[in-house]
């Protein structure tokens, strides 16, 4: 990493300072954490009428020439290639010795990406994916505990163990207004490939069950069920494209599994086979307890 190449440039940072790149329902749940901790934050927004509602009362300024390099931590909370774009463009003023996270849902892309764009330059970027969210999307629906109890998977870059347990540490530190639960370390493809299945084949499980025509007509016949099925269905098209993509390989083999289940499913009443479709539905629920240690 950089920060190993030059370590003899002085930061430039405000200790602490942090800042935000694009303000949708994640890097505006961290500006109004970090605001709400009493952290200085400044922000940057692709939307200039955003940004402007956000330095009412979230956020110090704008995240630009001048305060880039004055940001002890800075957070790319935008689309996979509007992150990879912003670092690109500004990598040269991000102050020695600052930290760069992601908030993407895709790891493999991003860190090799970023990586290498901070490669000639003195600071730090380390990958991370908070695992939390909701259905919607935007700066309205941003909340200051978004983050608070929930999981943040860190993708942490080669280094030599001290400096990663360093870096690690401090990160920890710079994040601890948002009350993250814990911190899982993992690899950029073990990251995607465990996201695969936790994430975006719900996403499009959800998305393609509202797609009966049945849907429709539930009024007066859901419940519980159907809430929690389709929670997700409702999404943000253009990012989840664009995270999918990233992530087709692992991704597509999640779907051929789901796919294979639900045929022997159908199978099973097709032939009035109820003894096979008895066996296929306690062995879901054997392995749904197998997993939560019931």
């Amino acid at each position: 990493m950089g920060a190993e190449k030059d370590g003899a440039q002085a930061p430039t940072y405000v200790p602490g300072r942090c800042g935000v790149v694009s303000l949708g329902l994640m890097g505006g749940s961290f500006a109004k954490a970090f605001a709400a901790a009493g952290v200085e934050v400044f922000a940057w927004n692709r939307t200039r009428s955003t940004l402007e509602l956000a330095m009412i009362e979230t956020v110090d300024g704008e995240l630009d020439e001048e305060t880039i390099p004055t940001c002890e931590l800075i957070v790319l909370a935008g689309y996979p290639a509007s992150a990879v774009e912003w670092l690109e463009r500004y990598a040269a003023l991000v102050s020695p010795g600052a930290i760069v996270i992601d908030t993407v849902g895709v790891k493999r892309v991003i860190c090799e990406r970023c990586e290498k764009i901070c490669e000639p330059y003195p600071f730090t970027f380390v990958g991370c994916h908070p695992m939390a969210g909701t259905q919607y999307s935007g700066f309205a629906r941003a909340r200051a505990t978004m983050f608070k109890g929930a999981p943040m998977v860190v993708v942490p870059p080669e280094m030599d163990d001290l400096e990663r347990a360093t870096v690690l540490e401090r990160l920890k530190a710079l994040l601890a207004p948002c009350e993250f639960g814990s911190f899982t370390l993992a690899t950029a493809d073990e990251h995607d490939r465990n996201i695969a299945f936790t994430s975006q084949l719900a996403h499009v499980v959800s998305n393609a069950y509202v797609k009966s025509p049945t849907a429709r007509d539930h009024r007066g016949f859901s419940a519980g069920s159907y809430r929690d099925l389709t929670r997700v269905a409702r999404l943000n098209a253009p990012m989840w494209t664009e995270l999918f993509l990233d992530n087709a390989d692992h991704l597509g083999r999640e779907l051929d599994v789901i796919i294979e289940s639900l045929s022997a499913y159908r199978d099973a009443l097709a032939a009035g086979d109820a003894e096979r479709l008895e066996a296929l539905l306690a062995e879901g629920d054997r392995i749904k307890r197998e997993i939560e240690g019931r």
